[in-house]
This record gives C-alpha cells, sequence and structure tokens, in this order.
C-alpha cells in the first residue's frame, strides 16, 4: 500500500541497522498502542475510524472512493463506516463537486470529537517523550524529520501515512510527493 513500509529488494542489513529497525519497529508500536487506546477513549472504537474522522476533517469534499484509497479498504468496508459514522452523527454526506459524487463532512460533534482525538493523539505521544531532555527532543525531531523527507512518497502515500496526523500542528509536512511539495 505505502512505499514506505515496503521493501523492495532482499538486502543483508549491517547488524547495527537490523538493532535499529527493531527498535523503531517496537517504538512505533508503543506509539500505535496509545494512540488506539486513546482514540478508543475518545470514540469507543478504534481500527481506522478514528483515522476516517481525521481525513474527512482535512475538508475539500472528500469522497468515499478517495476515503477507501487513504485507509486501504475494501469499497464495501468503507461504504459500512462511514454508514456508522453517519449513524453516529459524526459525519454528513453532501453533493459533491460535479453532482454524481458525494462528499463527506464532519457535523459539528464530528469536528469536537477529532478536535477530541487529536489532542488524545498528541497526549499519547508526548508521554513518551516526556523521559528526553529538551537537547535530545530537538534532537529526535530533526531526525524524524530528515528521516520522512527522504522517503519516495506520492500525494496519495503521504495520504496515507498522514491519516491521524494534526494538521493544525504540522503545517509544513517534511514528505515530499511527486507532485510538489503542497500540503494536502
Amino acid at each position: 500500500m505505502v512505499k514506505l513500509f515496503f521493501v523492495r529488494s532482499a538486502h543483508i542489513v549491517a547488524g547495527m541497522e537490523t538493532g535499529i529497525a527493531n527498535l523503531l519497529g517496537a517504538l512505533s508500536l508503543a506509539v500505535m498502542d496509545r494512540i488506539e487506546q486513546g482514540a478508543r477513549e475518545v470514540i469507543g472504537r478504534g481500527g481506522e475510524t478514528p483515522a476516517a474522522l481525521v481525513v474527512i476533517g482535512y475538508g475539500q469534499g472528500m469522497t468515499n472512493d478517495k476515503l477507501r484509497r487513504i485507509l486501504g479498504l475494501s469499497h464495501s468496508g468503507t461504504v459500512r463506516l462511514v454508514d456508522r459514522l453517519v449513524s453516529d452523527r459524526l459525519v454528513e454526506r453532501r453533493a459533491g463537486k460535479d453532482g454524481r459524487e458525494i462528499a463527506l463532512h464532519l457535523t459539528a460533534t464530528g469536528v469536537a470529537t477529532r478536535n477530541e482525538l487529536m489532542t488524545s493523539r498528541i497526549s499519547a505521544v508526548a508521554s513518551l517523550l516526556d523521559v528526553l531532555s529538551p537537547t535530545e527532543t530537538k534532537r529526535l525531531e530533526t531526525l524524524i524529520h530528515e528521516l520522512l523527507a527522504r522517503q519516495d512518497t506520492s500525494e496519495m502515500d503521504r495520504f496515507t501515512i498522514c491519516r491521524m496526523c494534526d494538521d493544525s500542528v504540522c503545517t509544513n509536512c517534511p514528505l515530499p510527493t511527486n507532485k510538489g511539495k503542497g500540503r494536502r
């Protein structure tokens, strides 16, 4: 699905790189587990439901098809997810740009829930960083920024990777795209 997560060719990784990859994998799972737990506390659901709320909240008339591609779901899975969000009064369907498609928009409750999700997500991740000094935190930020900036990503990859990002915090996404540097 996302080039960032796939190894395209088999190669032997030096011991140090294997160790770093293993540690980064463990840290990634710790981060995702905390984010998932926070999302369940906010909306009572995990999986792709929180990501759907975040992505729909980016605006620009999100469609079922674009949401499906970003979340990596089947058409029917996306329809069921959107049906639940509509039933929960978090999302509403409106006429799209060309009259044939349906655009997804957050309701006022959806916006408030999305804001709670963003606060929960930042809190969950920040709690992991509390053990670092300000200098270490800044150094880690620089390294993560550089790592992301050097990835080979398309615009869709970027949407997928950033599907839980708080766009009010990340105003200059480091992920490059083959369509230029514009953010969503």
